[in-house]
């Protein structure tokens, strides 16, 4: 676990999730510090659990779809569910410890999925809604056994698209990078928000992701970081928009083949280079 502001959800400790730990010493030292601290707990192989967050904000109602879910059978054996300050539900699964569990989102359904690289409030932690302290609170408790979740067919079910193959010997390494990034993301307060989303999209456009996954990769993240949904999209895009022109005419004047950029979406091979997303703070 690791603190996050009292009231709030932005990380206390430097690194964010980075710096989460089950040592006491160190948990007694951030919480005597801030005794008031709301309680962060990284998700995925760093904690055991994943966690699908159900929202509910204007016309969205991600309990409509997680109902949906449910029918398909693709939500059952969660081991407890918490009531969120704001409305909605957190569900609680065991995690697939012998395999990646990315985080992902899916705005349209109302569903956030926060697994590695992503973080969640815990019970008792609070929220302060309209003037109001509101509690994280454990509501229902399983008694059937706990099953894992097959979070690629949740989200192919919720929001269906297709995904780029890779070769497998490219697959370890990106996918650890793009779950270091999501939490460096994560882990930028009030002030850096922006600029550090801005800045990790630009990185993920010039190594050749597509905005789509590049969104998939960022969102939940920056969501933690407190961003809304029309911000990150739109930072994201415009990181874009700065960057692919740069790629453009840097190919256009470099000798054919000679771009560092993988072709297949991957990160550059290029070894005279430092990887963009190896460099100091991350």
């Amino acid at each position: 676990m690791f603190p996050c502001v009292p009231g709030g959800k932005r990380p206390i400790a430097e690194h964010g999730l980075l710096d989460a730990t089950t040592d006491p010493g160190q948990v007694d030292a951030w919480w005597r510090q801030t005794p008031t601290a709301n309680i962060g707990l990284p998700t995925g192989a760093a904690s055991g659990v994943v966690v699908v967050d159900v929202d509910v904000h204007g016309p969205v109602n991600g309990y409509e779809a997680f109902a949906r879910a449910g029918g398909a059978g693709l939500v059952h054996g969660w081991e407890f569910l918490v009531r969120s300050p704001s409305g909605g539900m957190h569900a609680y699964f065991p995690a697939i410890l012998e395999a990646d569990q990315r985080s992902w989102q899916a705005a349209r359904a109302g569903i956030d999925f926060r697994g590695d690289g992503g973080y969640i409030i815990a019970p008792p932690s609070r929220r302060f809604i309209n003037g109001t302290e509101i509690r994280y609170e454990v509501y229902t408790i399983s008694t059937g056994p706990a099953t894992s979740l097959d979070a690629d067919r949740l989200r192919d079910f919720l929001d269906p698209r297709p995904a780029p193959r890779r070769p497998a010997s490219q697959d370890v390494a990106r996918e650890a990078d793009l779950s270091r990034l999501a939490g460096w993301v994560a882990a930028r307060g009030e002030g850096e928000r922006n600029r550090g989303l801005f800045w990790a999209a630009c990185r993920l456009a010039e190594n050749g992701s597509p905005v789509s996954e590049t969104l998939d990769v960022l969102s939940a993240a920056a969501s933690e970081a407190g961003l809304g949904e029309r911000e990150i999209t739109a930072t994201v895009r415009s990181a874009y928009r700065t960057t692919l022109p740069r790629r453009r005419e840097s190919s256009s004047s470099s000798v054919q083949g000679s771009s560092p950029l993988a072709t297949d979406g991957g990160f550059a091979r290029d070894t005279t280079r430092q990887s963009p997303l190896r460099v100091r703070g991350l």
